[in-house]
């Protein structure tokens, strides 16, 4: 089976950020943030590469610092990019990752880290509408990031801290 994670360690990275979710039936791992960006809102996990860091890379560090399962490169899906421009700010994005979580594996929430609180949320409760608690884009590029085979190329708009459009786009490529 060929990884979705299939990258050569010299290809550099687009982006500036990795964000994934680690999914268990219908339940998917949230972090609620202590710190911006979504202060008070519930996000996937992920952060920030570090230099000559492949995305796959620091998708796998992130999840493992953030909740301390280190898992096997084969569980990671990559399911496309998301880019934005707000808050004065332009041309940050991130690398979207997709995490099944095998049955035989247990992690207990809620859990109190550094970064916020870990906690399961049904992906009804996630999509649910006029969810103010979940970070507010999550809703446009989640159902796609659960369901879609082939990856995403979705695109933000804020303005005044207001989401105000979200475009996609099929990727270019199935893999980084």
């Amino acid at each position: 089976m060929k990884s979705a994670l299939s990258v050569t360690p010299e290809r550099k990275a687009m982006h500036t950020y990795t964000l994934g979710f680690i999914r268990q039936d219908s339940q998917i791992l949230m972090l609620n943030r202590e710190r911006a960006p979504w202060l008070g809102s519930w996000n996937g996990l992920g952060g920030k590469l570090k230099d000559g860091e492949t995305p796959e890379a620091c998708i796998r560090r992130e999840i493992a610092e953030e909740t301390g399962l280190k898992l096997s490169v084969d569980l990671f899906q990559y399911k496309g990019t998301l880019t934005w421009n707000s808050f004065d700010v332009n041309g940050h994005g991130l690398y979207l990752y997709l995490v099944s979580l095998p049955q035989d594996v247990r992690f207990k929430t809620p859990i109190k880290t550094r970064e916020g609180i870990l906690d399961w949320k049904t992906v009804d409760w996630l999509m649910a509408p006029g969810n103010t608690g979940v970070a507010h884009n999550i809703p446009y590029f989640l159902p796609s990031v659960l369901n879609d085979l082939k990856p995403w190329t979705y695109h933000c708009v804020f303005r005044d801290k207001i989401l105000v459009s979200v475009t996609k786009e099929r990727c270019e490529t199935d893999a980084l």
